[in-house]
């Protein structure tokens, strides 16, 4: 989004005040979809997720007949891909050039699969998915802006008593 002054950071609030902090991302965007119900000028708030940790969640057992279907689905992709690109160059057996070029790509896919499973000796036999998540999520409020966004935030269903009285 852009910024009203040029070079300025948008990732950067002007004496930020803490507003409020939560467990969850959900809990802070109600709180900023609350403020900009109310007509709150938003602009001036940021959401930060802090104390991150790396989560993997592990989603199979590699086997090697695993790695060589992953590989040979790979390969397979990257054979079209390579025979539609040289399909615009060719007049002729445009088929056979695309059949061609997958089975290629299959070939090597595979190969490449097995040796790079072969060089991890077994120190990581599955597979998972990582991802990096915030465990709190802080509110934070442009200093100017920051009274009148505790006392609308006062007013949302729910909400615990306003520290700052």
């Amino acid at each position: 989004m852009p910024s009203a002054l040029p070079g300025a950071n948008p990732l950067k609030l002007e004496y930020p005040q803490s507003l409020a902090v939560y467990d969850d991302y959900a809990a802070a965007q109600k709180t900023v979809d609350f403020l900009s119900d109310n007509e709150f000028p938003v602009k001036n708030l940021m959401i930060v997720g802090t104390d991150l940790k790396r989560v993997e969640r592990i989603t199979g057992r590699l086997t090697t007949g695993r790695v060589a279907l992953g590989g040979l689905l790979s390969g397979v992709w990257l054979g079209l891909f390579v025979g539609l690109i040289f399909s615009f160059f060719v007049d002729e057996n445009v088929l056979a050039m695309i059949l061609s070029t997958i089975v290629l790509g299959a070939v090597f896919g595979v190969v490449w699969a097995l040796i790079g499973y072969a060089l991890t000796r077994g120190q990581r036999d599955f597979s998972s998915v990582t991802q990096v998540v915030a465990t709190r999520y802080e509110v934070l409020v442009e200093h100017k802006v920051a009274a009148q966004a505790r006392e609308q935030l006062a007013k949302l269903p729910g909400a615990l008593p306003n520290p700052f009285e």
